[in-house]
């Protein structure tokens, strides 16, 4: 099919020239990506990664129950992962890794 459709976008200049060497890395023109971000939209009837707004506050936790559950095994103190997550339910916190795994 030929390609007769054309897109304009306005965007800050240095993201598009990182964004383009990294096309280039990838041996694509910036046409080929876009195309195929089109491609993978229509494939999946939406975008084809999660939109999201990070929770800082989620981050900042979960950085602060890996380090003290290293510091408890570097001390040899063992904790069962059912009274873990017993504890997290108990705080109301759910890391997203663990929603999957709680019944």
């Amino acid at each position: 099919m030929p390609r007769a459709a054309m897109i304009h976008a306005r965007m800050e200049p240095e993201l598009k020239q990182n964004v383009e060497s990294i096309f280039k890395a990838l041996g694509m023109t910036t046409t080929e990506a876009v195309t195929l971000f089109y491609k993978q939209v229509k494939m999946r009837h939406g975008l084809p990664f999660a939109v999201e707004v990070p929770d800082e506050e989620l981050d900042i936790w979960q950085r602060e129950e890996i380090r003290k559950g290293l510091e408890e095994m570097r001390a040899g103190k063992l904790i069962d992962h059912d009274d873990v997550v017993k504890r997290w339910k108990k705080e109301g916190r759910f890391p997203c890794f663990a929603l999957s795994q709680m019944s």
